[in-house]
């Protein structure tokens, strides 16, 4: 059933997609690959199998006896001498036949009842295998959708370098033009020039690091390294998050503080198994034999048993030389140490959401601030470039405020990024990752 409901999880994310060459993939469809074909996350769901096997085991020794069938069939044939006490005279008998034939089922049940908690502890390892599952599927989504946008952010910082490229050979012919007019010397054409390449040097090292950002997206959807698609070139922002909602949810939702929580319970749970193996043990048993026996020495010429038998007992433990209450110590002691490592993890919990959140308000914040600012430096790379090609500015102003731009540009975008990184490790961490509604989108205003 654990395997049966991380599989219907899977399930209500999405269809089986597959990325071709050149589609269009969106985040959506990225998070289906990856929990379609991740490896990690079908070893964790065989683990899940493992578990709920180990449990039918252990309900299987605690409910069911164990049953043996023997069937045994012997032959022998042997010469005999014997004396009998009423009769000195020896009895030789040469080539005596003898055959025993014997058929036998076997019933044995024991009872102990420290088996019922194990039942109860071998549930909670099953529960929290389940859990782990479920924390590679968090993560999986959580590393798809960071990979995603990290790529449409470069594809984003691309665009931006490609407007400076822009720029720059606007620059270059002015420059050029100036120069083959004798309205300007050679120097201010070359340096035009060693400008321009510089900035395409900058553009061709960016599409390495779109190459790069690919195969990481790739990895995790576990699809070939050279497979191509296409993103959309927005990144959205989601719906304010709020900062006592992420707590209430991570309190109740979160995998890894549920799995420490299970993981308190089994240490209780084995305390409470080693007390209970003081109680007695009940053991049952029957049978139902068959048996047939002929000889020709010997008084018995043949004899034949057949019926039922049955019988049981209680066992107690009187004194193990004080192992059990040494083990019962050391349990009652691995209950407060689970304690403690739940409320630790407890601690550290607020504190993660805490810092996340404190980044994703400030990022918010700076956003407002880089939008402002990526207007003022366009408007100022604007002027800059009218005064260069009216030749009242020089090429250094002119280059001062294109830098200036690429700066605001790259600010701007990466704020924006910042803030959805934030958002997807709060979700993460209040276990809400798998509701990512997005309310606005964000993406640089045109060049027209």
């Amino acid at each position: 059933m654990k395997k049966l409901s991380l599989l219907f999880l899977l399930s209500i994310i999405g269809t089986s997609v597959y990325a071709q060459s050149n589609e269009s993939l969106d985040l959506e469809k990225a998070i289906q690959l990856g929990l379609e074909n991740n490896f990690q996350i079908k070893i964790a769901v065989e683990t899940i199998t493992i578990r709920e096997g180990e449990e039918r085991i252990g309900r299987g020794d605690l409910f069911m006896p164990r049953v043996d069938a023997t069937y045994l069939r012997s032959y022998s044939k042997e010469d005999v001498e014997q004396k009998f006490i009423n009769d000195p005279e020896p009895r030789q008998i040469n080539g005596a036949n003898s055959d025993n034939e014997n058929f036998s089922i076997a019933a044995i049940y024991g009872f102990r009842p420290e088996s019922l908690i194990v039942i109860k502890r071998l549930g909670q390892l099953t529960e929290i295998s389940e859990l782990e599952s479920k924390v590679v599927v968090e993560n999986t989504v959580a590393g798809i959708s960071s990979a995603y946008y990290r790529l449409v952010l470069e594809l984003q910082r691309y665009d931006v370098l490609q407007n400076t490229l822009e720029l720059s050979q606007s620059r270059l012919d002015i420059a050029q033009a100036q120069y083959e007019l004798g309205g300007a010397g050679k120097r201010d054409f070359l340096t035009a020039q060693v400008d321009y390449n510089s900035d395409l040097t900058l553009l061709l090292t960016q599409e390495q690091v779109i190459q790069n950002a690919r195969v990481n997206l790739n990895e995790l959807m576990a699809l070939q390294p050279d497979e191509k698609f296409t993103v959309k070139d927005t990144i959205l922002i989601g719906d304010p998050l709020l900062l006592l909602e992420l707590e209430e949810n991570a309190l109740m939702e979160n995998k890894n503080l549920l799995i420490a929580q299970r993981a308190e319970n089994v240490a209780f749970l084995q305390m409470k198994e080693l007390r209970a193996s003081r109680l007695p043990i009940l053991n049952l048993n029957g049978n139902y034999v068959n048996n047939t026996f002929g000889s020709d020495a010997g008084f018995l010429i043949q004899n034949q048993r057949q019926g039922f038998n049955g019988g049981g007992n209680i066992t107690v433990n009187l004194f193990s030389g004080l192992t059990l209450n040494r083990r019962i110590q050391n349990a009652r002691v691995q209950e407060r140490l689970q304690s403690y490592e739940t409320e630790q993890f407890e601690v550290q919990l607020r504190s993660d959401i805490h810092r996340s959140y404190n980044t994703y308000v400030n990022n918010k914040s700076l956003l407002e601030v880089e939008k402002k600012n990526y207007q003022v430096a366009k408007e100022s790379t604007e002027i800059a470039l009218e005064r260069f090609r009216l030749g009242i500015a020089s090429y250094l102003e002119f280059r001062d405020a294109q830098v200036n731009l690429l700066t605001a540009e790259n600010r701007l975008i990466t704020s924006i990024f910042n803030i959805k990184e934030q958002e997807i490790e709060l979700r993460r961490l209040s276990g809400k990752i798998f509701f990512q509604n997005s309310s606005e989108d964000f993406e640089l205003p045109s060049e027209d």
